[in-house]
């Protein structure tokens, strides 16, 4: 599997890298705002390191950004297609959950679908982050079973349930079920 997520990988500490060159910071500066230590985002911006959900997501905030954008790669020409067989695949190394982007690459929408397998036992903790102000979420589960800790509460979530919620509080996904839950994430950027 390694294999297979390397060069995204790659891609992804290129995409920090160069999000961090266009808004002029410095690696200080992105790790003073990101709470990431400086040696760590070298470490991802070279490929060497393979960064947690928890880490992109406090990186993406201070480049303002999401992880569906981070993901979202230039393409020379956009297509309202997105083949399966080409949907980028993540696998956070913590907590082993699947991601899929979903969404057609380059077309300029607010809106971003992301598939994701999450697996028995796993859990993931998303820190309050103030910039992520005007994105919202619904997370539609599909099969399977997942305890939700937002702002607005905890929710006990099953097959066919659909959950919205805003990502500036942050959000604990939790699945301490036997199964893993399979869901989509519809993803709207509504802030400037």
């Amino acid at each position: 599997m390694e294999n297979a997520i390397d060069p995204l990988e790659h891609a992804i500490g290129e995409r920090i890298r160069a999000l961090r060159t266009e808004q002029a910071l410095t690696l200080d500066e992105l790790a003073a705002s990101s709470g990431v230590s400086r040696a760590m985002i070298s470490r991802i911006e070279r490929g060497e390191a393979s960064p947690t959900a928890q880490l992109l997501a406090k990186l993406c905030s201070a480049l303002s950004t999401t992880l569906s954008a981070l993901f979202a790669f230039e393409t020379k020409e956009a297509s309202p297609v997105a083949r399966r067989a080409d949907q980028r695949l993540w696998r956070d190394p913590e907590s082993g959950y699947l991601r899929r982007s979903v969404s057609p690459d380059g077309l300029g929408s607010p809106v971003d679908i992301v598939e994701v397998e999450f697996p028995p036992g796993a859990r993931v903790v998303f820190e309050r982050q103030p910039s992520d102000r005007g994105i919202t979420q619904h997370l539609w589960l599909f099969s399977g079973r997942l305890e939700l800790t937002t702002g607005s509460g905890s929710h006990s979530l099953e097959a066919g349930d659909c959950l919205f919620m805003g990502l500036e509080a942050g959000h604990i996904f939790h699945n301490p079920h036997d199964e893993p839950a399979h869901y989509a994430v519809v993803l709207c950027r509504t802030k400037v």
